[in-house]
């Protein structure tokens, strides 16, 4: 059987926006891909994805799932069907992110310091008190270079209508991006021809960007200065790209326990004695990432790490207190802050958004709830939500009287439907949501992309979350010369 039978049977919701097919006839951008898979039989194709899963066992991608129950460690979930984006539209999502990621670093860098936005009402002051990740520690701290964000991944998705979406802002410590390398690798080893043919845009420099940009940090003008990747550990579910990252930027990848500070410097334990250390690339959360100035009992961290800091004699990235920021009750104010700051009006659009401790939009929530999805506040990894179609009475009854115990921990948003991509699945062709998560990476010379992303896919028929830990899946993202 060949490939174009496959094609003939691929449904596409007529309400969706499909990312391969428009009117029953295949976009621009996926016409070289659609070509080369025609040669292709089914059996070839099986091979492919068989080789591709044999490829992330034999290298060992995997995240952990800490609810499932079962063995924790699971490998990464791979659609061989690359995501395609045609060079116009990352010029757009580029230039969006560009502006949104300029006008919330200086919104971090003017709460922690003159507060002007609170001052003139644009933002409740009363919103930024009561996140939990507004950290008055960071309160008059200077950051090297007024850089907060160093590091983001910036979620997108598109409505059925084709518009581009911002979801949610990951400030803090995003992952995902070795996935996004990772793919693009296996990609080359399946389709080796397809790649060059199509005139795909590279995203192999991540690392070599990143390196660059954590050298420039460095307090000490040192020709080679120290620089390491604290992770929390083998049992954190971001593990495989800790270790990753670590191995492609050639750092070392070191835990709280290898690090200890002295004299406000933080030093490395090698073989050879104790080796100063210049920037630390953090993958621990703020809370655990000091037990003398936050949680007393996190062994993840390094006891005077903050000293050190706010000495000024070690970089830390991303900085400490971002939280603030991508605290999903900000978000809303996100569009705000760029007519504030940069005079401009947003790019890239977001998501209409309900505050749940105002009242008169909860009540509208609360009385549309099954066109609704509602969100915890500062929740990740799509746990704590509520997805109004798909939830039961008792559920909604249940989730409701939650909301009333604390409502500034909620928000709400219209279900989006998200648009689909074609993903290979037991033989057959089928559509999958899908949504966006691009990489920007902030220096002292600038704000850098590298063109593709994570594209993440909902498995799960009809799904539409697409969260590893709510059984997700990935795959190749292509950006077009």
């Amino acid at each position: 059987m060949q490939t174009s039978e496959l094609l003939r049977s691929y449904l596409v919701d007529v309400n969706t926006w499909d990312e391969m097919y428009k009117d029953s006839a295949v976009r621009e951008q996926y016409k070289k891909a659609v070509e080369f898979m025609q040669q292709l039989s089914v059996e070839e194709l099986n091979k492919k994805e068989e080789l591709a899963k044999k490829l992330f066992m034999s290298q060992g991608i995997t995240f952990t799932v800490y609810s499932s129950g079962e063995g924790i460690e699971k490998i990464f979930p791979f659609d061989i069907i690359p995501r395609i984006i045609t060079a116009s539209e990352w010029d757009y999502i580029e230039k969006g992110i560009k502006q949104r990621l300029k006008a919330l670093n200086l919104f971090l860098k003017d709460i922690y310091s003159n507060q002007f936005i609170l001052k003139d009402g644009i933002i409740p002051t009363e919103m930024i008190y009561s996140c939990p990740h507004y950290l008055r520690e960071m309160y008059n701290f200077a950051v090297p270079y007024d850089i907060y964000v160093h590091i983001s991944g910036i979620d997108l998705i598109r409505d059925s209508d084709g518009t581009f979406y911002i979801l949610e802002d990951n400030l803090r410590t995003p992952s995902g991006v070795s996935y996004m390398l990772e793919n693009r690798e296996i990609t080359k080893r399946i389709f080796p021809d397809l790649l060059p043919n199509s005139n795909v845009r590279s995203v192999t420099e991540y690392p070599s960007i990143l390196y660059r940009n954590l050298v420039s940090l460095s307090p000490r003008q040192v020709k080679n200065p120290t620089i390491v990747l604290l992770t929390p550990g083998i049992y954190n579910s971001a593990y495989f790209e800790h270790t990753t990252l670590a191995r492609l930027m050639g750092v070392e990848l070191v835990q709280g326990s290898d690090l200890v500070v002295d004299n406000h410097k933080v030093y490395m334990k090698t073989t050879n004695g104790l080796q100063q250390v210049d920037v630390i690339y953090r993958r621990v959360d703020d809370e655990f990432l000091d037990p003398l100035v936050f949680n007393p009992g996190s062994m993840l961290g390094v006891a005077g790490i903050m000293s050190a800091y706010r000495k000024g004699n070690v970089a830390i990235v991303n900085a400490l207190g971002n939280g603030v920021a991508d605290d999903k009750a900000i978000y809303t104010f996100v569009p705000a802050m760029i007519r504030y700051y940069l005079n401009e009006e947003p790019i890239l659009k977001n998501v209409p958004t309900y505050h749940l401790d105002r009242p008169e939009e909860r009540e509208y929530v609360f009385n549309n709830i099954e066109k609704m999805v509602i969100k915890k506040t500062n929740e990740s990894g799509g746990y704590g939500m509520l997805m109004g179609s798909a939830a039961t009475e008792e559920e909604i009854i249940k989730y409701k009287i939650e909301v009333l115990q604390n409502p500034r921990e909620f928000i709400a948003q219209p279900i989006i439907s998200l648009s689909s991509s074609p993903c290979y699945m037991n033989g057959i062709l089928q559509p999958r949501r899908v949504d966006l998560r691009p990489y920007a990476l902030c220096g002292p010379d600038g704000i850098e992309i590298v063109p593709g992303g994570l594209t993440r896919v909902a498995l799960r028929e009809g799904s539409l979350v697409v969260n590893s830990s709510q059984g997700g899946g990935s795959k190749d993202t292509w950006v077009l010369g």
